[in-house]
């Protein structure tokens, strides 16, 4: 019996049949995770699809929201509107520099525009007409030569042509200085956050949260580009909006500094804990350049208006005694 079992065991096609059953199951087994696909790609590709509905259905909501309530960046302005795209405006007074000062501003969409070059057609027309009744209807400069006259009303147009530039570059100039006092405090706390493992969106969030308080301006941005990340296409381009929409080299720096990381994986923490310090220090030093220049700005008040005063009092009771003397 035992030597029959020997012998079926070392039977060569019984071999035969054992390593073709071996070599069989070894190939369904190598070929297995091919044939059943790559189980991370379609996690990512399904996690894509549910990432698009989401904003497809973010995008439904808020423009349900916008027909509503009427947002900020919805006001009529059709009238104006017909008037700019009538005279071709946008042609002739608007570039890119333009667009680029309106944003840093703070005035985004269509309509700011229109209003903006509106203005630009009507307040001169506004300046010379005020100016032609003040001075010939109510007899301003009356002894001037007409020649005056008529050149004093040209200059209240041209005032009236330029006064929405000046308005604009003021408002860019408040803005950006808000921003710039409060950038340090908010890479700071984006540091904080950014170490504790949340990522940048949700950084950007808590921090326009957090630093609404010291300054609307940037938590208004932070809050923009946190939407720009969730819906636009390259994460980098919603940096770089970031930096174009608030004109300062710190905030390109962190912009650069983000678009880095997002391209090379590189950790964030170190570049934001640079960068804060630089900004701090930077902050600092306009401080103490505006505290030096102090002493040469007070030097005319102090002469005409303190040592008069303080020559009074000195010398006033002394004046007094030897006038009551009859020293004088």
């Amino acid at each position: 019996m035992t030597d029959q079992i020997v012998k079926a065991l070392f039977d060569p096609a019984f071999l035969i049949a054992i390593l073709v059953a071996v070599a069989v199951f070894a190939t369904a087994f190598t070929l297995m995770p091919a044939l059943s696909g790559n189980e991370l790609k379609a996690r990512m590709r399904s996690v894509a699809l549910e990432r698009e509905e989401l904003r497809a259905r973010q995008r439904v909501r808020l423009a349900a929201e916008a027909n509503k309530r009427k947002g900020l960046r919805h006001q009529d302005a059709g009238r104006m509107r017909n008037i700019v795209d009538k005279l071709d405006l946008r042609r002739a007074l608007a570039d890119e520099a333009t667009m680029a000062k309106l944003r840093m501003a703070g005035f985004r969409g269509q309509n700011p525009l229109t209003r903006f070059l509106f203005f630009r057609l009507l307040l001169p027309v506004v300046g010379f007409a005020g100016g032609a009744v003040y001075i010939f209807v109510l007899g301003g400069l009356a002894d001037r030569p007409l020649f005056l006259q008529i050149f004093a009303c040209v200059i209240c147009a041209y005032a009236g042509f330029y006064a929405p530039i000046f308005y604009v570059s003021n408002r860019a100039s408040k803005r950006k200085q808000s921003i710039q006092r409060a950038w340090p405090d908010a890479l700071d706390l984006t540091l904080i956050c950014v170490e504790s493992g949340m990522s940048i969106e949700a950084a950007f969030r808590r921090v326009a949260d957090e630093i609404g308080t010291q300054s609307v301006e940037l938590a208004e941005e932070l809050v923009l580009t946190n939407a720009e990340l969730a819906f636009l296409q390259e994460r980098r381009q919603a940096y770089e909006n970031l930096a174009n929409r608030t004109g300062l080299e710190s905030v390109k720096s962190i912009t650069q500094a983000l678009i880095q990381a997002e391209r090379y994986g590189t950790p964030i923490a170190h570049a934001l804990r640079v960068l804060a310090q630089e900004s701090r220090d930077m902050r600092m030093n306009e401080a103490e350049k505006k505290a030096a220049a102090l002493p040469p700005k007070l030097t005319v008040p102090m002469i005409v208006f303190f040592l008069p005063v303080l020559f009074g009092v000195i010398m006033g009771p002394a004046i007094i005694s030897v006038s009551q003397k009859g020293l004088f």
